[in-house]
């Protein structure tokens, strides 16, 4: 097998399978489904030709298989055809996987150039001292690990692919998505493409149309929470809180903590920033866009730094007394208990 480098993002590995550049193994591997799940479609749909996949193209499942027929597949050579394409999907599910998967060993050391391997692994991932990984990284196949985006990560992917779409997305409705659809991209993505075919030809997904689709409401959620906070508008706060009691499903007073949480965090890393401009601001904080920059521009102006640490004392408690710990209250009593700390911290 030709060496070449293994180290590659999807971008570029997506890129280079739409080319026709292909390596003999792709080890695809990872809890997050979606961009193995491309990749494979990807490969399904440009190593072989259609009118050949019947004879040049065979799947097998980790559930159903044993790793010696897939062998037994790859050695063999394409009929009348430059390439053929093995797959061994779901390999995760194989008796003893991990231990089994090095039985593929010996073929990667040897691999068949007219044969394209594809194996994935799909909710965890080989270790890096396995012996599988380190031949396909040593043969010049292509190692690719797809891990979960933590939601503070998911901006960026959700530009993207709105942007892949031809669709337009505002800040606001990224960061409403982000929050309360999250993780895995999949589901993600999912809730998205309903949004797409219901902007129709307009093709723009706002606040309002993700109230009248997916039901977040555009105007009662954790970031209106924050921002009435920043300004310290006390009853437009008060008045959240209380529709989040109305409706406790679709705002988990942990996710609203943990947004409180995040917000006064970064607020005190600001609070002590020696570049307090918006650039500095925007690095320091890490923000992907500069829609929540005026929040935190908002918090400096109305919490010192001593008030901030205050404030993230009273959170970590509220949070102690949610589980139960020394506090009978619900979780959105406690809410109410903690904004009133927050506007009378000094």
């Amino acid at each position: 097998m030709a060496k070449k480098a293994t180290t590659v993002g999807f971008r570029e590995l997506i890129g280079d399978i739409n080319r026709g550049n292909y390596v003999p193994v792709y080890l695809l591997m990872g809890d997050e489904d979606y961009y193995i799940d491309r990749l494979v479609d990807a490969l399904e749909s440009t190593v072989v030709p259609e009118d050949e996949k019947d004879f040049n193209s065979a799947t097998y499942y980790g559930a159903d298989v044993d790793v010696r027929q897939v062998i037994s597949r790859a050695q063999q050579f394409p009929l009348m055809s430059e390439r053929q394409l093995v797959m061994l999907k779901e390999a995760q599910a194989m008796d003893k996987a991990k231990t089994n998967l090095e039985k593929l060993v010996p073929y990667v050391k040897h691999a068949n150039d007219t044969t394209v391997l594809v194996i994935t692994f799909k909710g965890d991932s080989l270790a890096s001292t396995s012996q599988l990984v380190k031949a396909v990284q040593s043969e010049g196949g292509v190692v690719f690990k797809s891990e979960r985006l933590k939601d503070y990560q998911l901006n960026g992917p959700l530009a993207d692919y709105c942007s892949d779409k031809k669709v337009r997305i505002d800040d606001k409705s990224i960061a409403l998505l982000c929050e309360y659809i999250g993780s895995p991209l999949s589901k993600l993505f999912g809730e998205v493409d309903k949004l797409i075919v219901a902007a129709g030809n307009n093709g723009v997904i706002t606040p309002d149309l993700i109230e009248a689709v997916i039901g977040i409401s555009k105007e009662y959620n954790s970031f209106e929470l924050v921002k009435k906070i920043s300004i310290r508008d006390y009853t437009g706060a008060m008045r959240i809180v209380d529709y989040f009691a109305r409706n406790p499903k679709q705002n988990p007073g942990v996710m609203v903590v943990a947004t409180l949480f995040n917000y006064f965090s970064k607020l005190f890393i600001a609070a002590i920033a020696k570049d307090k401009s918006d650039p500095g601001l925007m690095k320091e904080l890490d923000l992907k866009t500069s829609y929540a920059l005026n929040d935190y521009k908002n918090g400096l102006r109305n919490y010192k730094a001593g008030t901030i640490d205050g404030i993230i004392h009273s959170i970590r408690a509220q949070d102690v007394m949610s589980k139960g710990v020394g506090s009978t209250q619900n979780e959105y009593d406690l809410l109410k208990e903690l904004v009133f700390k927050i506007f009378t911290l000094r």
